[in-house]
C-alpha cells in the first residue's frame, strides 16, 4: 500500500483500492502538524503532570530529578524521532506500531508489539481514571468532610464520564475543538498549581529535601522513579498518532515532535520543580493535595484536572477503539444506530473493566512506575532503536550502530530493574492499604 493509494476527503475514512475493505475505519492524513503537536502535548501536560513532583522529584532529589527530567526529554525525543522516520519505510505507510514491527520482523513481532502496546495503553488509561477520581474526590473534600464520597465511588463516576465521552467521539481526528478545550483545562490547573505552590513556598519555613528511605528501599524507589521519567514523555502509540497527520507525514511529524519537546515540556518542568521546591520530601503524589489557597480556586483546579483526564484518556484509548471499529466494520455516520450501539457496548465494557481495576488498586505512583517499566521502556526505547537498526543497517556507520546497541542494552537492563522495583512497590502498598482503598 503506497501513499498514492490513499483516498481522502473531509468526510471519508481511509480506503485501499476499489471495493476493498477499509484498512482502518478511522480517518487518517487529515490533521495539521500543529493539531498533532497539541495531541502529543496534551499527553505530556495531562493531569499526570500533577504527580511528577511526588513521583519523580521526591525519590530522586534536586540533582537526580532535574538532570533526570532533562535527560529523559532528550532521549525520548531521539527515540520518537527514530519511529517517526520509519513511518513510510519500504514505501509503505505504517499507521500502527504493530504494523511497523510486523513489516520489519514478521508475524510474531506484530503480535508481541500489539501485546506490549495493549498493556501500555490499558495501564495509562487505568491511571487516568485514578487521576480523574482523585481530582473529583479532592474537589468534594473541599466542600464536605463527611467522608461519604470515598475514592472508589469517585473513580466509578470518572469511569462513567470517560465512557460517555468515548461513545460520543468516534475517532482521534474527531477530537477537533476538544483539543482546544483540553489545552484550556491544562492551563487552568497548571497555572493554579504553580501559583499556589509558589505562594506556599515563599511563606513556608525551610523544607526538607532529603531523599526518603534508606538502603535497599531507596535503591528500589530510585529505580522506580526512572520508569516515571520515561512515562512522562512517551505515548507508546506514535505511529497511530502520525497516521492522522497530513502529508508529508514524516516532515510534519517531526515538527509536531519538536513542538512537544520544546514548548510542550515547559509546563511540566514548571509544575514539577515548583511543587518540589514548595513542599520538599513531603510532596504528595497528587500535588493539589498539598496546596493552600481559596477553596474556589482549588476546586477549579481539581475540576479542570478531572475533565482534562477524560479527554486525555480518549487519546490513549484510540488505538483500541480503532482496532475494534476496523475489525467489525464500524464506519460511516457516528450516530448510526449500529455504530452507536457498538460503541456503547464495546467501549463502555472496556472502560468498565479499566474502572474496576482503578478502584481495586488505586495506587497512582505504582501504576506510573509499572507502566514505564514493562511497556514504555520496551516500546519507546528498546524496540525503536532495534527497528531503526534493522531498517537502516546497510546505511549506518559503525559508530551509529554502536550507539543504537548501547541504547538497546542499557534500556533493557533498566526495564528489568524497573519492573522488579515497581512490583515490589505495589506489594508494599498492598500490605499498607486494602483493596478499594480510600486514599
Amino acid at each position: 500500500m503506497g501513499t498514492g493509494d490513499i483516498e481522502l476527503s473531509a468526510n471519508k475514512v481511509f480506503h485501499e483500492g476499489d471495493g476493498a475493505p477499509p484498512d482502518t475505519a478511522h480517518q487518517i492524513s487529515t490533521d495539521s502538524w500543529l493539531q498533532v503537536g497539541f495531541i502529543l502535548t496534551t499527553g505530556i501536560n495531562s493531569a499526570y503532570v500533577l504527580g511528577y513532583s511526588g513521583t519523580v522529584m521526591v525519590p530522586l532529589g534536586w540533582i537526580g530529578g532535574v538532570v533526570g527530567l532533562i535527560l529523559a526529554t532528550m532521549v525520548s525525543l531521539h527515540a520518537n524521532a527514530l519511529v517517526a522516520n520509519l513511518h513510510e519505510h519500504g514505501g509503505t505507510r505504517h499507521i500502527r506500531y504493530r504494523d511497523l514491527a510486523g513489516y520489519i520482523y514478521g508475524k510474531k513481532a506484530y503480535s508481541l508489539t500489539w501485546a506490549l502496546q495493549y498493556v501500555n495503553l490499558f495501564m495509562i488509561n487505568t491511571g487516568y481514571i485514578i487521576l480523574a477520581g482523585s481530582a473529583l474526590k479532592a474537589a468534594y473534600v473541599l466542600f464536605s468532610d463527611d467522608g461519604q464520597m470515598k475514592l472508589p465511588y469517585c473513580i466509578a463516576i470518572a469511569g462513567f464520564v470517560c465512557a460517555m465521552f468515548a461513545i460520543c467521539i468516534p475517532h482521534l481526528s474527531a477530537l477537533g475543538i476538544w483539543l482546544g478545550v483540553s489545552t484550556v483545562f491544562s492551563l487552568a490547573y497548571i497555572v493554579i498549581s504553580f501559583g499556589l505552590s509558589l505562594q506556599d513556598g515563599l511563606r513556608s519555613p525551610p523544607r526538607d529535601y532529603s531523599i526518603p528511605g534508606d538502603g535497599v528501599s531507596r535503591i528500589f524507589t530510585t529505580i522506580g522513579a526512572s520508569a516515571n521519567l520515561v512515562f512522562a514523555f512517551n505515548t507508546g502509540m506514535l505511529p497511530e498518532i502520525q497516521a492522522t497527520i497530513r502529508q508529508p507525514a514524516v516532515k510534519n511529524m517531526m515538527k509536531a515532535l519538536y513542538f512537544q519537546f520544546t514548548v510542550g515540556v515547559l509546563p511540566l518542568y514548571l509544575v514539577a520543580f515548583t511543587g518540589y521546591w514548595a513542599y520538599g520530601s513531603s510532596t504528595s503524589v497528587y500535588l493539589l493535595n498539598n496546596v493552600n489557597g481559596p477553596v474556589w480556586v482549588k476546586a477549579l483546579a481539581n475540576i479542570t484536572a478531572f475533565l482534562q483526564s477524560v479527554i486525555a484518556l480518549h487519546i490513549f484509548a484510540s488505538p483500541m477503539y480503532e482496532f475494534w471499529d476496523t475489525k467489525y466494520g464500524i464506519e460511516g455516520s457516528a450516530m448510526n444506530v449500529k455504530n452507536l450501539s457498538f460503541r456503547i457496548g464495546v467501549r463502555g465494557g472496556y472502560l468498565a473493566f479499566n474502572t474496576f481495576v482503578a478502584a481495586f488498586l488505586p495506587f497512582l505512583g505504582d501504576f506510573m512506575s509499572l507502566t514505564g517499566a514493562i511497556s514504555t521502556f520496551p516500546l519507546t526505547f528498546i524496540l525503536a532503536n532495534h527497528m531503526y537498526l534493522q531498517a537502516k543497517k546497510n546505511k549506518l556507520k559503525n559508530p551509529e550502530k554502536f550507539w543504537h546497541w548501547l541504547n538497546i542494552c542499557f534500556f533493557s537492563l533498566m526495564s528489568v530493574a524497573a519492573t522488579i522495583a515497581a512490583i515490589r512497590l505495589i506489594a508494599v502498598d498492598s500490605k499498607t492499604y486494602h483493596v478499594f482503598a480510600d486514599l
